[in-house]
Protein backbone atom coordinates (compact mmCIF):
# COMPACT_ATOMS: atom_id res chain seq x y z
CA UNK A 1 0.00 0.00 0.00
CA UNK A 2 1.40 3.24 -1.05
CA UNK A 3 1.48 6.74 1.34
CA UNK A 4 -1.58 7.96 -0.16
CA UNK A 5 -3.58 5.07 0.84
CA UNK A 6 -2.41 5.06 4.40
CA UNK A 7 -3.27 8.86 4.44
CA UNK A 8 -6.99 8.12 3.11
CA UNK A 9 -7.49 4.84 5.41
CA UNK A 10 -6.17 7.29 8.55
CA UNK A 11 -8.56 10.52 7.08
CA UNK A 12 -11.27 7.86 6.96
CA UNK A 13 -11.14 7.07 10.64
CA UNK A 14 -10.57 10.59 11.80
CA UNK A 15 -14.61 10.96 12.59
CA UNK A 16 -16.07 10.30 15.76
CA UNK A 17 -18.93 8.57 14.42
CA UNK A 18 -17.27 6.74 12.08
CA UNK A 19 -15.40 4.86 14.49
CA UNK A 20 -18.59 4.61 17.07
CA UNK A 21 -20.33 2.59 14.01
CA UNK A 22 -16.80 0.34 13.58
CA UNK A 23 -16.68 -0.36 17.47
CA UNK A 24 -20.66 -1.42 17.50
CA UNK A 25 -20.19 -3.57 14.15
CA UNK A 26 -17.09 -5.28 15.76
CA UNK A 27 -19.55 -6.82 18.29
CA UNK A 28 -21.50 -8.27 15.26
CA UNK A 29 -23.58 -7.55 12.47
CA UNK A 30 -26.40 -4.84 12.66
CA UNK A 31 -28.39 -3.17 10.34
CA UNK A 32 -28.72 0.78 9.79
CA UNK A 33 -32.07 0.72 11.38
CA UNK A 34 -30.44 -0.84 14.39
CA UNK A 35 -27.28 1.61 14.23
CA UNK A 36 -29.78 4.53 14.33
CA UNK A 37 -31.36 3.38 17.38
CA UNK A 38 -28.33 2.62 18.97
CA UNK A 39 -26.09 6.03 18.23
CA UNK A 40 -29.35 8.13 17.81
CA UNK A 41 -27.42 9.54 14.68
CA UNK A 42 -30.07 10.20 12.00
CA UNK A 43 -31.12 7.54 9.16
CA UNK A 44 -29.04 9.72 6.42
CA UNK A 45 -25.88 10.36 7.99
CA UNK A 46 -25.55 6.29 9.12
CA UNK A 47 -26.10 5.48 5.44
CA UNK A 48 -23.95 7.79 4.28
CA UNK A 49 -20.86 7.07 7.29
CA UNK A 50 -21.55 3.13 6.10
CA UNK A 51 -21.29 3.79 2.12
CA UNK A 52 -18.21 5.45 2.70
CA UNK A 53 -16.39 2.68 5.43
CA UNK A 54 -17.92 -0.18 2.62
CA UNK A 55 -16.51 1.73 -0.20
CA UNK A 56 -12.96 1.41 1.76
CA UNK A 57 -13.24 -1.80 2.41
CA UNK A 58 -13.85 -1.40 6.37
CA UNK A 59 -17.42 -2.75 6.11
CA UNK A 60 -18.78 -5.38 4.79
CA UNK A 61 -22.21 -5.94 3.81
CA UNK A 62 -24.92 -8.60 2.93
CA UNK A 63 -28.87 -8.78 1.95
CA UNK A 64 -31.10 -11.18 3.58
CA UNK A 65 -34.52 -10.40 2.44
CA UNK A 66 -35.40 -7.27 2.41
CA UNK A 67 -32.54 -6.11 4.92
CA UNK A 68 -29.13 -5.28 4.65
CA UNK A 69 -26.64 -6.10 7.52
CA UNK A 70 -23.60 -4.70 7.84
CA UNK A 71 -19.99 -6.00 9.92
CA UNK A 72 -16.53 -4.96 10.22
CA UNK A 73 -14.68 -6.37 7.90
CA UNK A 74 -10.67 -5.73 8.50
CA UNK A 75 -9.02 -8.47 6.58
CA UNK A 76 -7.99 -5.95 3.50
CA UNK A 77 -6.53 -3.80 5.49
CA UNK A 78 -2.68 -3.39 6.14
CA UNK A 79 -1.54 -4.09 9.94
CA UNK A 80 -0.64 -0.39 11.01
CA UNK A 81 -4.70 0.86 9.94
CA UNK A 82 -5.41 -2.21 11.98
CA UNK A 83 -4.08 -1.84 15.05
CA UNK A 84 -5.27 2.14 14.90
CA UNK A 85 -9.03 0.85 14.29
CA UNK A 86 -8.60 -2.12 16.86
CA UNK A 87 -7.40 0.38 19.74
CA UNK A 88 -9.65 2.69 19.33
CA UNK A 89 -12.97 0.47 19.16
CA UNK A 90 -12.01 -1.86 22.37
CA UNK A 91 -11.19 1.65 24.26
CA UNK A 92 -13.09 2.67 27.63
CA UNK A 93 -14.68 5.92 26.15
CA UNK A 94 -17.69 7.22 27.62
CA UNK A 95 -19.66 7.54 24.13
CA UNK A 96 -18.76 3.93 23.30
CA UNK A 97 -19.96 2.76 26.85
CA UNK A 98 -22.84 4.13 26.03
CA UNK A 99 -23.08 2.58 22.60
CA UNK A 100 -22.48 -0.46 24.26
CA UNK A 101 -25.29 -0.47 26.94
CA UNK A 102 -27.89 0.65 24.14
CA UNK A 103 -26.70 -2.03 22.17
CA UNK A 104 -27.17 -4.80 24.74
CA UNK A 105 -30.70 -3.06 25.79
CA UNK A 106 -31.78 -3.36 21.89
CA UNK A 107 -30.87 -7.55 21.95
CA UNK A 108 -33.25 -7.65 25.68
CA UNK A 109 -35.84 -5.89 24.29
CA UNK A 110 -35.41 -7.96 21.02
CA UNK A 111 -35.78 -10.95 23.09
CA UNK A 112 -38.79 -10.08 24.92
CA UNK A 113 -40.89 -9.79 21.49
CA UNK A 114 -42.66 -12.96 20.03
CA UNK A 115 -40.83 -15.09 17.79
CA UNK A 116 -42.23 -14.18 14.53
CA UNK A 117 -40.78 -10.68 14.94
CA UNK A 118 -37.40 -12.17 14.27
CA UNK A 119 -38.41 -13.75 11.35
CA UNK A 120 -35.35 -13.73 8.77
CA UNK A 121 -32.59 -12.79 12.07
CA UNK A 122 -33.76 -15.94 14.73
CA UNK A 123 -29.98 -17.34 14.00
CA UNK A 124 -28.73 -14.29 15.77
CA UNK A 125 -30.84 -14.24 19.04
CA UNK A 126 -30.98 -17.09 21.57
CA UNK A 127 -34.25 -18.82 22.91
CA UNK A 128 -33.94 -21.51 25.42
CA UNK A 129 -33.06 -24.55 24.74
CA UNK A 130 -32.49 -23.08 20.75
CA UNK A 131 -28.30 -23.52 21.29
CA UNK A 132 -26.09 -24.21 18.34
CA UNK A 133 -24.92 -27.82 20.23
CA UNK A 134 -28.82 -29.03 20.19
CA UNK A 135 -29.28 -28.49 16.30
CA UNK A 136 -25.58 -30.42 15.97
CA UNK A 137 -27.30 -33.01 17.70
CA UNK A 138 -30.85 -32.78 15.93
CA UNK A 139 -28.61 -33.04 12.81
CA UNK A 140 -26.26 -35.82 13.83
CA UNK A 141 -29.64 -38.13 14.86
CA UNK A 142 -30.40 -38.05 10.46
CA UNK A 143 -26.76 -39.37 9.82
CA UNK A 144 -26.12 -42.75 8.19
CA UNK A 145 -22.03 -42.61 7.37
CA UNK A 146 -21.20 -46.60 7.67
CA UNK A 147 -17.60 -46.87 8.94
CA UNK A 148 -15.98 -43.63 9.97
CA UNK A 149 -12.73 -42.23 10.61
CA UNK A 150 -12.33 -39.03 12.77
CA UNK A 151 -8.68 -38.13 12.36
CA UNK A 152 -7.41 -35.68 14.95
CA UNK A 153 -10.30 -36.04 16.87
CA UNK A 154 -8.99 -34.75 19.83
CA UNK A 155 -10.83 -35.58 22.78
CA UNK A 156 -14.12 -36.89 21.39
CA UNK A 157 -16.34 -33.99 21.39
CA UNK A 158 -17.21 -34.51 17.59
CA UNK A 159 -16.82 -38.36 17.78
CA UNK A 160 -19.83 -38.14 20.51
CA UNK A 161 -22.15 -36.57 18.33
CA UNK A 162 -21.42 -38.97 14.89
CA UNK A 163 -21.37 -42.23 17.21
CA UNK A 164 -24.72 -42.87 16.69
CA UNK A 165 -24.99 -42.86 13.57
CA UNK A 166 -21.86 -44.81 12.33
CA UNK A 167 -21.98 -48.81 11.24
CA UNK A 168 -18.30 -48.71 13.27
CA UNK A 169 -16.58 -45.20 14.05
CA UNK A 170 -12.49 -45.02 14.88
CA UNK A 171 -11.05 -41.85 16.35
CA UNK A 172 -7.69 -41.12 15.60
CA UNK A 173 -5.30 -38.72 17.34
CA UNK A 174 -1.14 -37.83 18.00
CA UNK A 175 -1.85 -37.14 21.89
CA UNK A 176 -1.92 -39.72 24.62
CA UNK A 177 -4.19 -37.77 26.66
CA UNK A 178 -6.78 -36.82 24.47
CA UNK A 179 -7.44 -40.57 23.16
CA UNK A 180 -7.65 -41.38 26.95
CA UNK A 181 -9.99 -38.41 27.36
CA UNK A 182 -12.11 -39.63 24.37
CA UNK A 183 -11.94 -43.67 25.51
CA UNK A 184 -13.74 -42.20 28.65
CA UNK A 185 -16.05 -39.92 26.51
CA UNK A 186 -17.18 -42.62 24.01
CA UNK A 187 -17.13 -45.69 26.41
CA UNK A 188 -21.61 -46.41 26.26
CA UNK A 189 -20.32 -47.21 22.55
CA UNK A 190 -19.04 -50.35 21.74
CA UNK A 191 -18.63 -49.94 17.99
CA UNK A 192 -16.37 -46.90 18.65
CA UNK A 193 -13.12 -47.59 19.18
CA UNK A 194 -10.00 -45.06 19.91
CA UNK A 195 -6.47 -45.10 19.20
CA UNK A 196 -3.40 -43.25 19.00
CA UNK A 197 -1.52 -42.36 15.88
CA UNK A 198 -0.48 -40.66 13.20
CA UNK A 199 -2.44 -39.34 10.77
CA UNK A 200 0.49 -38.60 7.82
CA UNK A 201 1.32 -42.73 8.17
CA UNK A 202 -1.87 -44.28 9.34
CA UNK A 203 -2.09 -47.87 10.51
CA UNK A 204 -4.92 -49.19 8.54
CA UNK A 205 -5.16 -51.16 5.87
CA UNK A 206 -6.61 -49.98 2.22
CA UNK A 207 -10.21 -49.71 1.66
CA UNK A 208 -11.35 -49.50 5.60
CA UNK A 209 -13.54 -46.65 5.89
CA UNK A 210 -16.64 -45.08 4.01
CA UNK A 211 -16.37 -41.79 5.28
CA UNK A 212 -13.30 -39.83 7.08
CA UNK A 213 -14.02 -36.43 8.83
CA UNK A 214 -10.81 -34.32 9.05
CA UNK A 215 -12.06 -31.25 11.49
CA UNK A 216 -9.92 -28.36 11.85
CA UNK A 217 -6.87 -30.66 11.97
CA UNK A 218 -4.83 -29.74 9.16
CA UNK A 219 -3.57 -26.72 10.63
CA UNK A 220 -1.99 -28.63 13.06
CA UNK A 221 -0.65 -31.06 10.68
CA UNK A 222 3.61 -30.85 9.55
CA UNK A 223 2.25 -32.36 6.47
CA UNK A 224 -1.47 -31.71 5.40
CA UNK A 225 -0.45 -33.09 2.25
CA UNK A 226 0.22 -36.81 3.71
CA UNK A 227 -3.16 -36.51 5.82
CA UNK A 228 -5.51 -36.22 2.55
CA UNK A 229 -3.35 -38.68 0.97
CA UNK A 230 -3.58 -41.21 3.91
CA UNK A 231 -7.52 -40.88 4.11
CA UNK A 232 -8.04 -41.23 0.32
CA UNK A 233 -6.02 -44.22 0.98
CA UNK A 234 -7.95 -45.96 3.45
CA UNK A 235 -11.02 -44.75 2.04
CA UNK A 236 -13.65 -47.39 0.06
CA UNK A 237 -14.10 -46.48 -3.23
CA UNK A 238 -17.03 -43.71 -3.68
CA UNK A 239 -15.97 -43.29 0.18
CA UNK A 240 -16.64 -39.77 1.33
CA UNK A 241 -13.99 -37.35 3.17
CA UNK A 242 -15.27 -33.94 4.70
CA UNK A 243 -12.93 -31.34 6.05
CA UNK A 244 -13.75 -28.14 7.75
CA UNK A 245 -10.44 -25.81 8.07
CA UNK A 246 -9.74 -21.77 9.24
CA UNK A 247 -9.52 -20.51 6.31
CA UNK A 248 -6.14 -18.50 5.30
CA UNK A 249 -6.14 -15.48 7.30
CA UNK A 250 -3.57 -12.59 9.23
CA UNK A 251 -3.65 -13.53 12.52
CA UNK A 252 -0.79 -15.92 12.61
CA UNK A 253 0.23 -15.16 16.12
CA UNK A 254 -2.91 -16.31 17.40
CA UNK A 255 -3.79 -19.22 16.07
CA UNK A 256 -0.16 -20.29 16.80
CA UNK A 257 -0.74 -19.70 20.30
CA UNK A 258 -2.89 -22.52 20.12
CA UNK A 259 -0.61 -24.81 18.40
CA UNK A 260 -1.35 -24.26 14.75
CA UNK A 261 1.66 -25.04 12.31
CA UNK A 262 -0.64 -23.13 9.35
CA UNK A 263 -2.33 -19.92 8.98
CA UNK A 264 -5.44 -21.79 7.45
CA UNK A 265 -5.63 -22.91 4.01
CA UNK A 266 -7.88 -21.02 1.12
CA UNK A 267 -10.57 -22.65 -0.56
CA UNK A 268 -8.19 -22.78 -3.74
CA UNK A 269 -5.48 -23.79 -1.91
CA UNK A 270 -7.72 -26.79 0.31
CA UNK A 271 -9.80 -27.75 -3.37
CA UNK A 272 -5.78 -28.28 -5.06
CA UNK A 273 -4.69 -30.37 -1.97
CA UNK A 274 -7.69 -32.80 -2.02
CA UNK A 275 -7.10 -33.36 -5.45
CA UNK A 276 -3.29 -33.83 -5.10
CA UNK A 277 -4.37 -36.60 -2.83
CA UNK A 278 -6.43 -38.24 -5.61
CA UNK A 279 -9.40 -37.10 -4.05
CA UNK A 280 -12.34 -35.63 -6.71
CA UNK A 281 -14.02 -32.52 -5.08
CA UNK A 282 -17.34 -31.83 -4.86
CA UNK A 283 -17.96 -28.60 -3.14
CA UNK A 284 -14.99 -26.34 -1.10
CA UNK A 285 -15.83 -23.44 -0.05
CA UNK A 286 -16.02 -20.60 3.27
CA UNK A 287 -19.44 -21.79 5.17
CA UNK A 288 -19.37 -19.43 7.96
CA UNK A 289 -17.55 -16.20 9.74
CA UNK A 290 -16.96 -15.53 13.38
CA UNK A 291 -19.09 -12.58 14.36
CA UNK A 292 -16.15 -12.04 17.31
CA UNK A 293 -12.61 -11.49 17.48
CA UNK A 294 -10.38 -11.78 14.28
CA UNK A 295 -13.72 -12.97 13.00
CA UNK A 296 -11.69 -16.36 11.28
CA UNK A 297 -14.01 -18.02 8.24
CA UNK A 298 -14.50 -21.44 8.35
CA UNK A 299 -13.79 -23.72 5.03
CA UNK A 300 -15.89 -26.61 4.57
CA UNK A 301 -15.00 -29.47 1.94
CA UNK A 302 -16.22 -32.63 0.60
CA UNK A 303 -14.56 -34.82 -1.50
CA UNK A 304 -15.39 -38.43 -2.96
CA UNK A 305 -12.80 -41.19 -3.33
CA UNK A 306 -13.31 -41.91 -7.20
CA UNK A 307 -14.93 -39.90 -9.78
CA UNK A 308 -17.98 -37.63 -8.78
CA UNK A 309 -21.33 -39.13 -8.45
CA UNK A 310 -23.91 -38.17 -11.22
CA UNK A 311 -26.67 -36.82 -9.71
CA UNK A 312 -29.96 -38.56 -8.74
CA UNK A 313 -31.77 -35.89 -11.19
CA UNK A 314 -29.86 -37.36 -14.31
Amino acid sequence: MDLARYVDALTLLADENRLRLCALLRERELTVSELVRVTGLPQSRVSTHLGRLREAGVVRDRRAGTSAWYGLSLDGLPATVRAVLDEATQSRDRTLDGDRRRLRALDDAKRATLPEDLAGEMERHYSPGRTWESLAVGLAALLDLGDVLDVGSGDGAVAALLAPGCASLTCLDANARMVEAATARLAKHDHVRCVEGDAEAMDFADRSFDTAVVFHTLTYAAHPSRVLTECVRVLRPGGRLVVLSLDAHDDAALTQSYGARHAGFAPSRLRALLTKAGATVASCEVACREARRSQFQVVLATALKGPRARSRRQ
